[in-house]
């Protein structure tokens, strides 16, 4: 199974193949947790999502709060 990797930081990618080489997982073992992954995309999607917001969110009321205590905008 090929598998492609991106750092969103650096723009680097990466692939890579996953083998089954000492037969730890059976191939169906493997296509259940394809399905899994497949299967849980969309709620880990919401949740990115969501700590982006309340990132972007805490980022804006540090940027506010800094602002009320600029002495150049006290007045």
């Amino acid at each position: 199974m090929n598998v492609s990797a991106a750092d969103k930081t650096s723009g680097k990618t990466a692939n890579i193949t996953i083998t089954n080489d000492k037969g730890r997982l059976t191939k169906e073992e493997i296509d259940n947790l394809v399905k899994e992954a497949e299967k849980y995309k969309a709620e880990d999607e919401k949740t990115k999502e969501n700590i982006e917001a309340k990132n972007q969110f805490e980022s804006y009321v540090y940027s506010v709060k800094s602002s009320i205590g600029d002495e150049k905008l006290k007045d």
